[in-house]
């Protein structure tokens, strides 16, 4: 639990809504971040600190994200202000960020769309291009104008990508996965038409959004940066297509994800709107694809092999099995050729 006081303290000092009384309410929290809405008279925002038993590291990730959202501020990405920093451990026991509140909602409140996107299919069609309009938007930033040379390693990015989840599969490892050779193998004989690299988000998706209320949609903030990094924003635009319908005017795409993705642009569609927003062809996407669907797959493999009991986890099981032969599939039925 947070120490309030000492962050009403440590707020004064830095003329945030100085000397009146702090308010606060809780929004979300895990093994990652607690987060809190914060109040004082007309003064409003979100803090964000790892729980006391995260693991270390996650105070570096945690001073990541702010740094991330800190040089966003002056691009027209959607995003949540950058307010204040605390590197300082022994104010709250962890470094932490306040940010801007965002008044709006997010596709995660009740994973059901608010009206006039629950019954209206053709508003509901705005969000799927919002979305990808937001990586897209975060592709175009100068990364490096903006101070962020030391955020990741984007020479030999793709080079890296078999090496690196291979290597973690071999430590995991506790069963044999469908496809997995097949999916390695041509990634390790493929690359992209071209790489530019730039920021991207890493867990890009409708859960790490938000949108501004009412109709038409708008995209208000891209959230949650804890893998933001710089390297191949492309496969941000794949890891958002992942398990997207072939179909999405069929009953099926209903209740082919967490949320309704029913009457959303294809696939298609999706890609070209990204294309045309951040000037990047797509010609390679299958490329991107497979890497996203056997990425996937290993990354949810690590939380099932560590299952025990734990429902949700053990659910991965038959995820990352669909994941990974999705991934062989496309591999061997692709005309891509780098």
């Amino acid at each position: 639990m947070i120490d309030f006081q000492r962050l009403s303290d440590w707020m004064d000092g830095e003329g945030l809504g100085k000397g009146a009384p702090l308010e606060h309410r809780y929004l979300s929290g895990g093994t990652q971040n607690e987060i809190y809405e914060l109040t004082r008279d007309d003064f409003r925002c979100v803090i964000r600190i790892p729980p006391p038993e995260a693991p270390a590291n996650r105070d570096k990730g945690i001073l990541r994200e702010w740094q991330i959202i800190s040089a966003l501020d002056g691009t027209d990405v959607p995003h949540t202000e950058a307010i204040a920093v605390c590197e300082d451990a022994s104010v709250l026991g962890r470094p932490f960020y306040l940010m801007g509140f965002v008044d709006g909602w997010s596709p995660m409140d009740d994973r059901n769309w608010p009206e006039p996107f629950k019954s209206d299919l053709e508003a509901r069609n705005g969000l799927g291009y919002q979305l990808a309009e937001g990586i897209a938007l975060l592709s175009k930033v100068d990364w490096k104008a903006k101070g962020l040379q030391d955020l990741g390693r984007p020479d030999g990015f793709h080079e890296r990508q078999v090496d690196r989840w291979t290597s973690l599969f071999e430590k995991i490892k506790g069963r044999e996965l469908e496809g997995i050779e097949v999916a390695t193998e041509w990634l390790r004989n493929h690359k992209p038409l071209d790489f530019i690299p730039g920021i991207m988000h890493g867990d890009y998706q409708f859960a790490n959004v938000m949108f501004e209320n009412g109709a038409p949609a708008r995209l208000s903030a891209i959230v949650d940066w804890e893998m933001g990094t710089v390297g191949d924003p492309k496969l941000d635009l794949a890891w958002m297509l992942e398990g997207w319908p072939k179909d999405t005017s069929a009953p099926e795409a209903a209740t082919s994800s967490y949320v309704n993705l029913q009457g959303m642009p294809s696939m298609e569609q999706l890609a070209g709107h990204y294309s045309e927003i951040s000037g990047r062809q797509v010609d390679d996407l299958d490329y991107y694809r497979i890497l996203a669907k056997w990425k996937l797959a290993i990354i949810l493999e690590q939380g099932f092999q560590r299952a025990g009991d734990n429902e949700k986890l053990l659910a991965f099981g038959p995820i990352v099995a669909q994941s990974m032969i999705a991934a062989a599939e496309l591999a061997e039925t692709t005309e891509y050729k780098s």
